[in-house]
């Protein structure tokens, strides 16, 4: 079975930068959608970016600006460029292959990787 791991979580002051990334086994994640979703903490799970198979990509209206997706197909990877993190932006972050249905709920997603911590400070 494919699976997709998160990397490159951490503890950053606010203004900082992370890159997070999403490896997945295998080439069966390059075909699909992909999304990063956030789990803060007294939240529910809330998108937050996604890539299309043909890079098209749509973020939430707070990170607009400040993060960027992008999909390496050939690495089976997608990337999540987090920059002028803000305080707010702490959550675990997980990312998702899309399988059917709107790319902006949790339901749409049929694997999940198992979500990788990201802190920032003020």
């Amino acid at each position: 079975q494919v699976q997709l791991v998160e990397s490159g979580g951490g503890l950053v002051q606010a203004g900082g930068s992370l890159r997070l990334s999403c490896s997945a086994s295998g080439r069966t994640g390059s075909g699909y959608a992909m999304g990063w979703f956030r789990l803060a903490p007294g939240k529910e799970r809330e998108f937050v970016a996604a890539i299309t198979w043909s890079s098209d990509t749509d973020y939430l209206d707070s990170v607009k600006g400040r993060f960027t997706i992008s999909r390496d197909n050939a690495k089976n990877t997608v990337y999540l460029q987090m920059n002028r993190l803000k305080p707010e932006d702490t959550a675990v972050y997980y990312c998702a292959a899309h399988r059917s249905g709107s790319l902006y709920y949790t339901r749409s997603y049929g694997l999940w990787g198992q979500g990788t911590q990201v802190t920032v400070s003020s």
